[in-house]
């Protein structure tokens, strides 16, 4: 079986790279993938597998077994936005939208899923139940896609034969050929916070006739970093990061105005409410100690993602029959956020990773920089694995 795999693969890889370069070169920003979603549309068309529009932009394909009845189905789930980012690189195909990249490998996630779900289609004859593939819009910002999906009523609910949901995301420190894998709580909820302290500017030479927000801004800053630190249990992975600071001053000139944006980072649902409560009363109180008042929005963003035991279980060990043990990785806590986490609380989930890391071919930046890259000999495994799983999962 796993061999008839690697040949089924092969056989779709050449085109399964060129859907990720189209994506690659045309790509859209959350909630605005429309010619995405049109092409998704086309391709599934061309494979013969029906589909329905789902959470405006998105789609949701469904391929069954022909094989006996049975009603098992697993879900499979890709996303398919970009980010605003200005590519570096120098491909063929890299963006022709300028200031917008996939730069966190989603066109690799849709062609990944485009490629198992035309082979599951070329052997329907060979499994029972239903593939459910969901090409989901809108990751990269908050409420984020997976919220219109579930809410959308398309999926399949307290339904005790769906197996189960899978998503998988590329991951450069991982060398091609490796999978990550990690059972239980794996990535972290994420909270959005924008921050604006409107003090009183004036000339640098006379702070005492200003009420200095950019002063005001530091203490906030750090008096938070110590709140949260001197708050929080530190068994609960907890990050919390301002990376955006506007003072638009001049040497000589105090502003009126201070901005600021943060993320604010966890494991824990009741710590993360408690949590927030705390950051929300520091944010507003301390300015007014200087006289300065504030303007604050928390944005709540994605819960954490827990990857269910049992299925995470299962499939480490259909991988390692697919990749062997060498093949393997066994992933740490990662504090980025992905609204897959949405799913896995709705569902028995696994969310894992595949690395597309090459260093004799300079593949070798992070996710979300302008000179990210893929090694394209990834489609082998992250194919093969999802196929592979799918296939134990319904009984072949």
């Amino acid at each position: 079986m796993i061999e008839r795999i690697k040949k089924l693969v092969s056989s779709v890889k050449d085109e399964a790279i060129l859907n990720r370069r189209h994506l690659h070169a045309f790509p859209e920003l959350s909630f605005h993938e429309k010619e995405t979603g049109l092409y998704i549309k086309k391709v599934l068309q061309s494979y013969g597998i029906d589909y329905e529009e789902v959470a405006n932009t998105g789609v949701i394909a469904k391929v069954e077994g022909r094989k006996s009845a049975n009603k098992d189905t697993v879900i499979l789930r890709a996303d398919i936005d970009a980010l605003p980012i200005h590519e570096e690189n120098a491909d063929d195909f890299k963006s022709t939208n300028d200031g917008v990249m996939h730069a966190c490998g989603h066109d690799f996630h849709t062609a990944n899923l485009l490629g198992v779900l035309k082979i599951l289609k070329d052997v329907a004859d060979e499994f029972s139940g239903m593939v459910i593939g969901i090409f989901q819009p809108a990751e990269e910002k908050i409420p984020g896609g997976a919220v219109s999906v579930l809410q959308s009523g398309k999926l399949p609910e307290n339904n005790p034969n769906i197996k189960g949901i899978i998503g998988l995301h590329v991951f450069p420190r991982l060398e091609v050929g490796k999978i990550g894998i990690r059972p239980g709580k794996f990535m972290a909820s994420s909270d959005e916070i924008f921050v604006t302290i409107t003090g009183k500017g004036g000339h640098g030479a006379q702070p005492h006739q200003n009420i200095d927000p950019v002063v005001i801004a530091a203490q906030l800053i750090l008096s938070l970093q110590q709140l949260v630190s001197r708050s929080a249990n530190p068994a609960i992975p907890t990050v919390l990061s301002f990376g955006k600071v506007i003072a638009n001053g001049a040497t000589n000139v105090i502003p009126n105005q201070v901005y600021l944006e943060g993320t604010f980072r966890t494991m824990d649902e009741d710590w993360r409410e408690q949590a927030l409560a705390l950051l929300e009363k520091q944010i507003r109180e301390l300015p007014a100690i200087y006289g300065a008042s504030v303007d604050l929005e928390v944005r709540k963003g994605y819960p954490f993602l827990i990857n269910d035991a049992g299925l995470t279980q299962e499939v480490r060990n259909y991988l390692l029959d697919y990749v062997s043990a060498d093949g393997i990785a066994d992933m740490d806590i990662w504090m980025a956020a992905e609204d897959f986490a949405y799913y896995s609380h709705r569902y028995p989930s696994l969310f894992y990773m595949v690395g597309v890391r090459n260093e004799v071919k300079g593949i070798t930046s992070d996710l979300h920089t302008p000179t990210f890259r893929i090694d394209e000999d990834a489609f082998d495994y992250a194919m093969g694995s999802m196929l592979y799983t799918v296939l134990k999962m319904l009984g072949r």
